[in-house]
Protein backbone atom coordinates (compact mmCIF):
# COMPACT_ATOMS: atom_id res chain seq x y z
CA UNK A 1 0.00 0.00 0.00
CA UNK A 2 1.39 3.62 -0.69
CA UNK A 3 0.60 5.44 2.19
CA UNK A 4 -1.98 8.93 1.39
CA UNK A 5 0.45 11.88 0.23
CA UNK A 6 2.51 10.10 -1.71
CA UNK A 7 2.40 9.49 -5.66
CA UNK A 8 4.20 6.61 -7.48
CA UNK A 9 5.47 7.23 -10.80
CA UNK A 10 7.46 5.72 -13.89
CA UNK A 11 10.67 6.07 -14.96
CA UNK A 12 12.82 9.07 -13.24
CA UNK A 13 8.93 10.83 -12.24
CA UNK A 14 7.40 10.49 -15.37
CA UNK A 15 4.14 8.59 -16.03
CA UNK A 16 3.07 7.09 -19.12
CA UNK A 17 1.43 9.94 -20.48
CA UNK A 18 4.36 12.09 -19.94
CA UNK A 19 7.12 9.62 -21.69
CA UNK A 20 4.32 9.05 -24.34
CA UNK A 21 4.17 12.62 -24.91
CA UNK A 22 7.95 12.65 -25.27
CA UNK A 23 8.56 9.95 -28.04
CA UNK A 24 5.61 11.43 -29.98
CA UNK A 25 7.21 14.95 -30.41
CA UNK A 26 10.77 13.16 -31.42
CA UNK A 27 9.47 11.47 -34.13
CA UNK A 28 7.26 14.33 -35.50
CA UNK A 29 10.60 16.78 -35.03
CA UNK A 30 13.16 14.25 -36.62
CA UNK A 31 11.05 11.95 -38.41
CA UNK A 32 10.75 7.92 -38.35
CA UNK A 33 13.85 7.71 -40.19
CA UNK A 34 15.84 9.42 -38.63
CA UNK A 35 14.68 8.28 -35.47
CA UNK A 36 15.34 4.25 -36.75
CA UNK A 37 19.12 5.51 -37.48
CA UNK A 38 19.01 6.85 -33.58
CA UNK A 39 17.69 3.62 -32.14
CA UNK A 40 20.66 1.67 -34.24
CA UNK A 41 23.40 3.52 -33.23
CA UNK A 42 22.61 3.58 -30.18
CA UNK A 43 21.53 -0.34 -29.89
CA UNK A 44 25.35 -0.57 -31.42
CA UNK A 45 27.00 1.71 -28.69
CA UNK A 46 25.42 -0.55 -26.15
CA UNK A 47 26.57 -3.82 -27.71
CA UNK A 48 30.42 -2.12 -27.95
CA UNK A 49 29.93 -0.73 -24.49
CA UNK A 50 29.28 -4.20 -22.89
CA UNK A 51 31.86 -6.14 -25.18
CA UNK A 52 34.75 -3.10 -24.06
CA UNK A 53 33.34 -4.53 -20.17
CA UNK A 54 33.91 -8.13 -20.59
CA UNK A 55 36.84 -7.22 -22.64
CA UNK A 56 36.20 -10.22 -25.15
CA UNK A 57 36.13 -7.78 -27.84
CA UNK A 58 36.76 -9.64 -31.43
CA UNK A 59 39.66 -9.02 -33.81
CA UNK A 60 38.03 -6.96 -36.74
CA UNK A 61 38.52 -8.21 -40.27
CA UNK A 62 41.83 -6.30 -40.95
CA UNK A 63 43.39 -7.78 -38.29
CA UNK A 64 42.14 -11.33 -38.96
CA UNK A 65 42.90 -10.67 -42.65
CA UNK A 66 46.85 -10.17 -41.52
CA UNK A 67 47.15 -13.22 -39.39
CA UNK A 68 45.89 -15.56 -42.31
CA UNK A 69 48.26 -13.62 -44.55
CA UNK A 70 51.37 -14.31 -41.62
CA UNK A 71 50.82 -17.63 -41.40
CA UNK A 72 50.95 -18.25 -45.48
Amino acid sequence: MVPDGIQTAGVGGLGFQELLLIVLAAVVLFGGKKMADLGKGLGEGIRNFKTALKGDEQPTEEVKRDEVEAKR
